[in-house]
């Protein structure tokens, strides 16, 4: 029963809190904006930030419709201020010369029937360096042309034998009709004798 409880009451808070953009990532001693939309009527918005790291939840600043501000402990006046827009139905966060200690989730939050209404948050990342676009690491495709070759070229190609391969089975065969001159020559001189002692009349 908590458990739906505290789900509705978040969803509803959501429906009544409405802040852009989610994600902010930027360089240490740039400015920044969050803008929170506020749905109902109310006599103010509190600005909270939670730290991940520090595992801390902080009250920053408190802006009434009037546009007085009331500072949380150590809050630096010069750096956070708000200013409403739109006949105060939105209001907005601004941080200048940030550093990375700013890193953590911002809310927004009215108060409604005894209770703190957060909105849906923006997480804020401070880093002294931006990381590199993928493009700026990959290497440049080559331009040059690629020699196309055809499937009849190809084919032909690959049938052909090597000099490699003819040249020594030439000589190989060349090698053979020499050892055969020899014999063919030797049966030469012996058919005739034969012959002429196997014929008739002798």
């Amino acid at each position: 029963l908590c458990i739906s409880v505290s789900f509705s009451l978040g969803f509803y808070a959501t429906l009544l809190l409405t802040q852009t953009p989610e994600h902010i990532l930027t360089r240490t001693n740039n400015k920044t904006e969050i803008l929170c939309e506020v749905k109902r009527e109310h006599k103010g918005v509190y600005w909270y930030r939670w730290s991940q790291e520090r595992q801390h939840f902080e009250f920053l600043v408190f802006s009434n419709t009037l546009g007085r501000a009331t500072y949380g402990t150590n809050v630096s006046q010069d750096r956070f201020s708000v200013h409403e827009v739109r006949s105060h139905s939105s209001c907005s966060l601004h941080i200048s010369h940030l550093h990375p200690s700013d890193s953590g989730t911002y809310y927004c939050s009215i108060s409604q029937s005894s209770q703190l209404l957060l909105g849906s948050g923006t997480q804020l990342r401070v880093v002294d360096a931006l990381p590199l676009s993928p493009k700026t690491t990959q290497t440049p495709v080559s331009k040059k042309p690629v020699p196309w070759i055809t499937k009849t070229k190809a084919a032909s190609r690959k049938g052909s034998c090597s000099p490699l391969v003819w040249i020594p089975l030439a000589a190989g065969v060349l090698l053979l009709l020499l050892g055969l001159v020899p014999t063919a020559y030797r049966l030469y001189r012996e058919c005739p004798a034969s012959t002429l002692r196997d014929s008739p009349g002798q």
